[in-house]
């Protein structure tokens, strides 16, 4: 499919309209133009540089507004296609506004939603496609996209709060090394010199500062080539199956911040397990989507396995029980759930707990990350006190 900017009139009032279109050519996109009452004055085709592609990305954001606008239509008594039709001309987001007309056409040529939102799975996860059928099917499509966009706003929320807690260390260390790249190149060299000048040897601290000093300056560009090589082939490696198996099980155990992303994992498969066992998915596909949510192969591969065992009959409660990584309250509130037959209920409240603790752990690993921050640039200053300052004062007081 490629996409056509169009400018067009619309048939009854005669408004001119612009817009994007998703067709096979240039024809296709004047005649699905002609089927919704549009008269084409032009139509063409979007370029697909790299700012092109950069415009044309679906954020998070992106979606939850069109899951959010879609659902209000929707609840508003209006058709499928209408709706679809009046979101996409108030979503200024390129991609997103292609997405949704290609939805739609697909729609209006009588596919199912479903089918419709299938053919974008880089865009809507198995999560919100299970929750689109399910709504689909029993009627109940705006209250699952309700669901949806709420959802996924607590997970951006969450994701956000994560990514602050870890964003402060990483600014905090560049400053570091850019103060100590600083000392090394602009005041060691004066150190080195006023040695030099008075003919005395420089003590052992400021010598190795200044073979690290002499090594930047000369070799800065073997530095950054090395470095630039192992960031690539890092990123590389983490695409791959062990990579990605690796970081999974770095992020559950790594200190501080292990427990962090078992509360991410657990309140992510406990709300999604609630919010699809509430629209009427079953126990089993139920589990086998929401292990897919947590975005963690180690978890999922635990979930799987457990999959396995309710499918043999065994109650989901003890199916997880006594797993690695996965939390005690999950499987408590499973089988509270299992005895009052309100498995949904219960996982939600153990989502609810997990989701409060997450929150209160991002918060104390932003405070206990501060002090250690400091720590570590007193470590710096001190390293550069003793390798700078202080043969000064040597001199000075030898000389004196």
């Amino acid at each position: 499919m490629k996409r056509y900017s169009y400018r067009a009139k619309e048939q009854s009032t005669g408004k001119v309209l612009k817009g994007t279109i998703q067709a096979e050519n240039e024809r296709t996109a004047g005649k699905l133009l002609l089927d919704r009452g549009y008269i084409p004055e032009s139509v063409k085709e979007e370029g697909t540089g790299f700012f092109d592609k950069a415009q044309s990305k679906v954020t998070a954001a992106d979606r939850i507004n069109f899951t959010r606008q879609f659902s209000t239509l929707i609840g508003a008594g209006l058709p499928v296609a209408q709706s679809l039709r009046t979101v996409a001309e108030q979503t200024e987001a390129k991609g997103m506004k292609a997405v949704i007309e290609q939805i739609n056409a697909d729609i209006e040529a009588g596919r199912s939603l479903g089918d419709a939102f299938g053919k974008h799975p880089d865009i809507f996860n198995n999560v919100y496609m299970s929750l689109i059928r399910a709504g689909e099917v029993s009627g109940t499509l705006d209250s699952s996209l309700k669901r949806i966009a709420e959802q996924e706003e607590k997970n951006e929320k969450i994701m956000k709060k994560i990514k602050g807690a870890m964003m402060y260390p990483l600014i905090s260390l560049v400053v570091i090394m850019f103060v100590f790249v600083y000392m090394m190149v602009n005041v060691v060299p004066e150190v080195e010199n006023l040695y030099e000048s008075m003919g005395e040897e420089l003590p052992m601290l400021t010598q190795i500062l200044v073979a690290i000093k002499d090594f930047i300056m000369n070799f800065w560009y073997i530095v950054l080539i090395i470095a630039g090589v192992i960031v690539f082939l890092l990123r590389q490696f983490f695409k791959t199956t062990p990579g990605i198996r690796m970081m999974a099980n770095v992020k559950l155990n790594i200190p501080m911040f292990n427990n962090l992303f078992r509360l991410l994992y657990n309140g992510r498969f406990a709300r999604i397990s609630q919010i699809l066992l509430s629209t009427g998915v079953s126990v089993l596909d139920s589990v086998h989507i929401a292990g897919e949510s947590t975005d963690n192969v180690v978890v999922q591969e635990i979930i799987e396995d457990a999959a396995t065992m309710v499918q043999g009959g065994k109650p989901l409660s003890t199916a997880l029980k006594d797993r690695d990584y996965i939390l005690p309250l999950v499987p408590n509130m499973a089988a509270i759930g299992e005895e009052s037959g309100k498995m949904d209920e219960m996982l939600g409240k153990a989502a609810q707990v997990y989701e409060d603790e997450l929150d209160e752990k991002v918060n104390a690993i932003s405070t206990m990350i501060e002090p250690l921050m400091l720590l570590m640039l007193g470590g710096v200053a001190a390293l550069l006190v003793a390798g700078v300052l202080l043969p000064i004062y040597s001199l000075v007081g030898s000389i004196s």
